[in-house]
This record gives structure tokens, sequence and C-alpha cells, in this order.
């Protein structure tokens, strides 16, 4: 049932500009209704109050089959919806569905999704956390919802750090201690570096002799440049492969050294560059916007430069309609120059471009990061302190579970995804393995949890649920399904606003919702009718929470 669409079909007052109509509604939040329609549209084509906009759709519903209730809030058409009409179909759609319920077929629109980005030769810690998650969790919900996308790790392959980095190795390192320590001997090199750079001056020239040499092709500086890639790719493909993430392409910044002439000559070709200071920028001050610096004093270009030349480039591969950037809220400025750059370049798809913003992550001790100084927290350590501490909670409360190892990586993953998106992407995030990691409140364990007592009460039931009937509906039941009846809208809300904590604090609630259910009726009894429909809301749940977590990439166990 579309509830949406449902409905709009009853409402009989024409709107010239009104679009699909069905598009307008929202999800009622408490005491609003299940479903509501904001009138404030439709006020201005009726020049009337928002209020009295809302009278009017409300006098023109003349079918009311299906609505418990129609009232007017403020400008908002509030619809309770009556549950025992559509909870068999509801229930049983679920059921029926199964993991693909809610999936879309596949659609002709294409998105690009830019996230992650990780740093060659320096640590995937834990400030890498929302971004790769964030667009994960994108990733897996556009796609199930029918679209095409490219997940994109617009890797950070480019600069002066790796002429830093050629220059500690050849003077204190080597590809032995290399390969044996990986990421963590590079970034050691990259300290030493900076710590003998203080006294030193002439190995800051050095590092730029070497980053021009990569510039130039230099057959050796070249290879050690690609070893050191390698080494990143392979370390970091361990901590994707537990976060349950995917790239289609790992184009990064030196991809496109060929492609930002380009760019350059059609800004001069369209009187967009400006000489300022020996050098070349866009001027945005009308727009209230510093200028966007395209090229420094000495001709090299910035990431403004190579972003330009990328999104250029992703239009002309993908033909996308919308170009993701899932990246902090620092960058603001940055990707605001971006697009009002190519919008001023007249480049159709500027529109389509939007920068997915979110806060920090920090530890409880506090402190920011730098790789300069070695003060990283390795997003690996978290994980594997977070599948440890899982695995000693859970011999503590459960020792004879079978495997253990098993369900412990799964809670201890679980709970360090989770913990990225269970608030607003914009949120900064201060993370603590403790919180993360109680069996109790807004935790993924806990949603894991019911998970599994969902499991529990079907596998102890000798009872099949086919043929339940939905008559009499207690509270908690209508409760229930009226929340199950959502998951379509959530995952619609989610992409709409690009932000996946709709769908985990939609699994939250679920769960919530559910364990009421759960402890305030019996489930399975001696009445036969009762039993079969209390088992298909308990399955039709099950369905639900394991497809809601499966879409922000955290798996469940069907023990704990």
């Amino acid at each position: 049932m579309d509830f949406k669409k449902y409905l709009a079909e009853k409402i009989n007052v024409n709107f010239a500009n009104s679009g699909d109509l069905e598009k307008l509604f929202v999800l009622g939040k408490e005491n609003q209704g299940d479903y509501c329609l904001p009138c404030f549209k439709f006020a201005k084509e009726l020049k009337l109050s928002p209020v009295l906009a809302a009278d009017k759709i409300i006098q023109g519903i003349s079918d009311k089959s299906g609505i418990l209730k129609i009232e007017n809030v403020n400008g908002y058409v509030n619809f309770y919806l009556d549950f025992t009409e559509f909870s068999k179909d509801i229930i049983f759609d679920i059921i029926r569905g199964g993991e693909n319920y809610g999936k879309l077929e596949p659609n002709d629109k294409t998105i690009c999704i830019d996230y992650s980005s990780i740093n060659i030769a320096k640590p995937f810690h834990i400030g890498h956390l929302s971004t790769t998650v964030i667009g994960g969790a994108l990733y897996k919900i556009y796609k199930f919802l029918g679209y095409n996308v490219v997940g994109i790790n617009h890797l950070g392959d480019y600069g002066t750090q790796f002429g830093k980095l050629i220059c500690a190795y050849k003077r204190w390192g080597n590809k032995k201690d290399v390969e044996k320590g990986k990421i963590k001997e590079l970034l050691r090199l990259y300290v030493k570096f900076h710590e003998e750079a203080k006294t030193d001056e002439k190995l800051e020239d050095e590092a730029r002799a070497y980053f021009k040499k990569i510039e130039d092709n230099d057959p050796g500086c070249v290879e050690l440049f690609e070893f050191f890639k390698a080494i990143t790719l392979k370390e970091v493909e361990k901590v994707y492969k537990l976060l349950d993430i995917t790239f289609d392409s790992y184009n990064g910044e030196s991809f496109y050294n060929d492609k930002m002439q380009g760019i350059i000559d059609e800004l001069k070709a369209k009187n967009l560059l400006t000489l300022s200071e020996g050098a070349y920028v866009v001027n945005l001050e009308k727009y209230n916007m510093p200028p966007c610096l395209i090229l420094k004093t000495d001709g090299a270009s910035l990431y403004a430069t190579r972003d330009l030349a990328a999104a250029e480039y992703r239009y002309n591969t993908y033909k996308f309609s919308k170009n993701l950037y899932v990246v902090a809220y620092q960058q603001n400025l940055h990707f605001n120059q971006v697009f009002k750059v190519l919008e001023l370049m007249g480049k159709p798809y500027a529109k389509d471009c939007e920068h997915i913003a979110f806060g920090m992550v920090s530890l409880e001790d506090g402190g920011s990061m730098s790789s300069r100084e070695g003060k990283v927290v390795f997003l690996e350590d978290v994980i594997d302190s977070s599948v440890k501490k899982a695995l000693k909670i859970i011999e503590e409360k459960n020792p004879e579970l079978e495997n253990k190892n098993e369900v412990a990586n799964k809670v201890g993953v679980g709970a360090v995804i989770f913990s990225a998106l269970i608030n607003n992407r914009i949120k900064d995030i201060v993370f603590s393995y403790d919180k993360i990691l109680n069996f109790d409140g807004e935790t993924c364990p806990y949603v894991q949890y019911t998970y599994a007592r969902c499991n529990s009460v079907i596998n102890k039931s000798k009872v099949d649920f086919k043929g339940a009937e939905f008559n009499a509906l207690e509270p908690q039941e209508i409760l229930l399904i009226r929340h199950l009846s959502q998951f379509k809208q959530v995952l619609s809300d989610v992409i709409n606003k690009n932000e996946p904590s709709i769908l985990t604090r939609y699994i939250v609630d679920l769960t919530k919702i559910y364990n009421k259910f759960y402890f305030d009726l019996r489930i399975i009894s001696d009445d036969l009718k009762l039993t079969k429909k209390r088992l298909a809301l308990t399955r039709a749940s099950m369905i639900i929470i394991k497809s809601g977590l499966r879409l922000i990439g955290i798996k469940t166990a069907e023990q704990m």
C-alpha cells in the first residue's frame, strides 16, 4: 500500500501547481497523525491562509475509507489511518518481500558519491569514519532504490607530502621496513621528516624537488610513489572489507593532472580568471565569498582546480543526476566556491552537485589529530578494540553462545558504524567504547539483540503464521504495524535529504516499539489466532530490522 498515493487520490481540490500531490505528504511525528500534508504551497495558489487552505482540502474529502480521523493543525492536514483495514496487507507484503521488501526496479538516473577519500601513505584514522560509513550507507540505499550508483574514492595522491615522504625514505627508511611496518612505518618516516625539518630548512627544498620529479615522471620517484600507494590500498582494503564498503573508482587527485588545463583555458575564455597578486582567481565577491584560487603564483594547481576538473570528468563519463561529496563541514566554503564557479562557467550540472557535510569524530580523551606529529588513532585499531570488547561482554553474558568470535565481530564492527550514523550527520561525535557497546538504549548491540530475540521467538514456535488475521488489534500492535508501514517512506526520506541517520533512528524506534510489544503482550499462547498474528508481526519486524541494518552496512546475528 502506497499510503501517500492512497491519500492523495482522496483529495478533490484541484491545484494547478501541485505536481505529484503524493510527493508533498510527510510522515507525521508524535501526535501529528500518520501522514501530514503541509498546505503553505496551496495557500498561495488559493489566496487563503494555510489554515483556511487546509480546511478547504478537508472539506473536499468525501471518501474517508481507511481513515480514522482528519484534522487541521496550524495549516497541516493530519491523517490518522485505520490500520485494522490495512494491517494484513502491510505485514504479508513485508513477509513475502523478505530482504527485497522496498527495493525498486532500476531507473535511468546515475548518482556519483565521492566518499572516504583517504590519503596515500597516511593513516586511515578515526577521522575518516563518518565520510566512509555515511557514503557507504548512501551508496547502498540509492542502489536499493534502483539508481545506478558510482562510488568514488577520490584518493589524496598528489602534493608535496609525497616529496617529503620520498626524502624521508631515502634518508631514514628502506623497503624491508616499509613492507613489514606498512602505513605505520610510512607515518614514522613522515613524522621524522617534520621533526628534522624544524632544524634543517634544506629538507623542505629537497622535498619539493622530489615532488617535481614525480610530476616529471622520473622513473625512480614514480616507482617509489606507486610502492607507497600499493602498500596503502592493501592496508585500507582490510578496513573497507570489515565495514562492507565498496568503490567503483579510485581516481584520485593525480588522475586529473592532465585534465585541469582544459578547465583553466575555459575559465580564461569566459573571462572568469583574474590575476591577483601574481595568482589566478575567480572573483566571487558579489556572492559574498572570497576569491576561488585556481593557480598559485608559481603556476601550481590547487584543490579547487582539481575538483573542477573532476566534476567535469564525472559528468562527461557518467552523466550523473546527482554528484555528491561526503566531506566534513570544514570544507563548506570550498565546495560553495567550486559549485559557484561551475555555475558561472555555465555548466548545466552545477545545480546537481551537493556537499554532504558531516561533523568531526574525536575520542573521549580529546585532542586534535595530526599526521605530521604522529597524533592519530588508526580506524583499524578502533574496530579491533571494539570487537575485543564485544567478545568480552558476550563471554560474560552468554559464555555458551556458538560462534562467539563471529558474533563479536558483527557486534563490534556494527557498533563502530552505528556510532557514526545514529545522529544527524552534521553533529560532532565523541567516540566512546562503553557507550556504543551498551546492550541497552540507542546502540547497535541493542538493535542486534532485538533481531536475535525475534529469531528466537520464531524458532520456539511450532505454529505457522500463514493465514493470520488482524481484526482485533491491541494499541501495541497498531503502533508496531504503523511503524513497519513507514519503511519505504523512510528510505525515500533518506535520499531526499541524503541523511542516513533517518534510517538508523527509524530502526532504533522500531526495536523499542517491538520490545514493548514483546514485554506487554504474550506472543505464543493457547489462542492459535492470537499466536499467528503476533508471530507474523514478529517475522515482519525481524525482516525490517535486518534490511535496515544491512542498508547501513551492519550484519545481524541469529543468536546473541
